[in-house]
């Protein structure tokens, strides 16, 4: 099961070879580079019927309060896909309600482990059942490769909910020795109300990372979905209530920010807070938890990861790897490997073939099988991206390759590659989120990870090396997260995820994700002639 979660780094080999078995043939199939042909296409019609645009709340889809709704777009048109339902205070106070007495008054706090467990495992078999219906609603509202979406992420959601399941009932507390006669034991309790905002980048996956954890400890939750990208979760909580999940327990409201966002962050009755999105947004976020109850902040949030390709790499490999670190999801990826250094002594070699495959990489509609580049999310983000290109040419970088719109419907942009970038540039400071790779050169181990280090994040990083002694120095001295070694984007359930400094508070996955959702209760006991101490 866990290579299931190695799926999105295979998509790369997989990619390679699509493009080395049917160049030429794939001239006629409307995926092109570097040209509109793919974009003015007639584009794929997403097989999947939109089927829930409605807050969940105690169990039943119901219309925001305000009868208000919003648009969800397509991003390879900029059409509108559908209408959802637009909460507000009202909205999130009904489903803050509905969390609070399912976990006071309902049964999943109260039930076994094992059978909470066996509800997860239930999902987890109903989203490999839906497989195809969730992933074209991910890649219809995201704009990320259909076959990214059916043959890795969702397969991920399914092991990621297994994962979980499996740690529902091994969730205890210790028996602890005390100076004197005590009975001492602690207890690990479900924190309560879960507050939880997900990003639009991996709707689903982010999903699973907040949802997971907290049931598998008994909390209830309350979830705001991105508005880019509202409609995966609530298909996936249709199915959790199939599997069983009791009403209230998982509540979602749609809406934006300022409002549903603001309004979560801020209720007295919510227990917890987690939040993955930008470092910006996670800095009000942690304002108003603590000007509200001071409830307790999970945070992941934005990233420059540096990609390190060392004087003794195999370059055609690290090409290979970096395009992957970088491109992968458009670039709208936290941990990206958004300042690639590379050696000078390999640096002019890299340089040449990390253009060379930007230029092969293939760009069109995301339900068109070969497809390695669908749309940005959405016009912020697509104009967001242009203007970082702009801003690196004003600042006297190479541009390589790309650099503008791809195609003149929808949000494409070209696969862009800068050289001669400086460590100063606003490309190489700033988090892009999209399809722009700076290519910086270095000298010596100590200047790249001084380099390295110099930048308010910590999320993640690349090590490219055949040296084992280069490897370990690169990993410890590297203040991040993650640190990644001749491989990219792994993903393991059991891995954890999570940033050092402005990239983040707290951990996602594996046993340190539990944490952030149990209270510690210690039970001291007086012992009266105990036959032991």
């Amino acid at each position: 099961m866990a290579a299931a979660a190695r799926r999105i780094s295979s998509l790369l080999t997989r990619s390679s070879l699509l493009l080395s078995h049917g160049r030429n043939a794939r001239a006629g199939s409307g995926v092109s580079r570097f040209s509109t042909a793919a974009v003015a296409e007639e584009l794929i019609v997403p097989p999947v019927q939109i089927s829930y645009t409605q807050h969940l709340i105690d169990g039943k889809f119901v219309d925001a309060a305000s009868g208000k709704t919003f648009p969800t777009y397509d991003p390879r048109t900029a059409e509108v896909i559908a209408h959802v339902a637009e909460g507000d205070k009202e909205d999130i106070d009904r489903a803050v309600s509905a969390a609070r007495k399912a976990f006071d008054e309902g049964p999943w706090p109260k039930m076994t482990p094992y059978e909470r467990s066996r509800i997860l495992l239930r999902f987890a078999d109903l989203v490999e059942k839906h497989n195809d219906e969730l992933a074209a609603l991910e890649t219809w509202n995201n704009g990320k490769p259909f076959e990214q979406s059916a043959k890795a992420e969702i397969p991920m959601l399914a092991r990621l909910f297994r994962y979980y399941a499996g740690w529902a009932d091994k969730i205890h507390g210790l028996t602890v020795p005390a100076d004197g006669n005590h009975h001492v034991q602690t207890l690990h309790e479900p924190i309560g109300v879960a507050g939880q905002i997900i990003p639009w980048n991996f709707p689903l996956i982010l999903f699973a990372w907040k949802v997971g954890p907290a049931l598998a400890c008994g909390n209830t939750i309350v979830l705001k979905t991105a508005e880019q990208t509202p409609l995966t979760a609530l298909y996936a909580a249709k199915l959790f209530h199939e599997a069983g999940l009791p009403p209230g327990v998982l509540n979602i409201v749609s809406g934006f920010g300022p409002t549903v966002g603001a309004a979560l962050a801020s209720h007295m009755d919510v227990d917890k807070l987690a939040f993955t999105g930008s470092t910006e947004t996670g800095k009000i976020v942690l304002e108003l938890a603590a000007r509200s109850n001071l409830k307790p902040v999970t945070l992941e949030l934005g990233g420059k990861s540096p990609f390190i390709v060392c004087e003794d790499a195999d370059v055609d490999k690290a090409v290979e790897l970096a395009h992957f670190a970088l491109f992968f999801n458009q670039g709208q990826c936290c941990c990206a490997g958004s300042r690639t250094y590379v050696h000078e002594r390999v640096y002019d070699e890299f340089l040449e073939k990390a253009k060379a495959r930007a230029m092969r990489r293939i760009v069109g509609d995301p339900f068109k099988q070969g497809t390695e580049q669908g749309p940005q999310i959405d016009s912020e983000q697509f104009q967001k991206v242009l203007r970082y290109i702009k801003a690196g040419i004003e600042s006297d970088a190479t541009l390589e390759c790309g650099g503008e719109r791809f195609g003149s419907k929808g949000y494409f942009v070209q696969p862009t590659v800068f050289s001669n970038v400086q460590d100063d540039m606003l490309i190489a400071k700033d988090e892009i989120f999209g399809p722009v790779q700076s290519i910086l050169k270095f000298k010596h181990l100590d200047e790249v990870i001084r380099r390295a280090n110099q930048t308010h994040y910590g999320l993640a990083a690349g090590v490219f090396t055949t040296n084992i002694d280069v490897a370990n120095t690169l990993s410890r001295a590297l203040r991040v997260g993650t640190v990644w070694v001749n491989c990219f984007d792994v993903f393991d359930a059991a891995i954890p995820f999570g940033g050092y400094k402005m990239s983040g508070i707290g951990r996602e996955k594996g046993i340190y994700s539990l944490k952030n959702y149990l209270q510690v209760k210690a039970i001291v006991t007086p012992l009266r002639n105990p036959a032991w101490l």
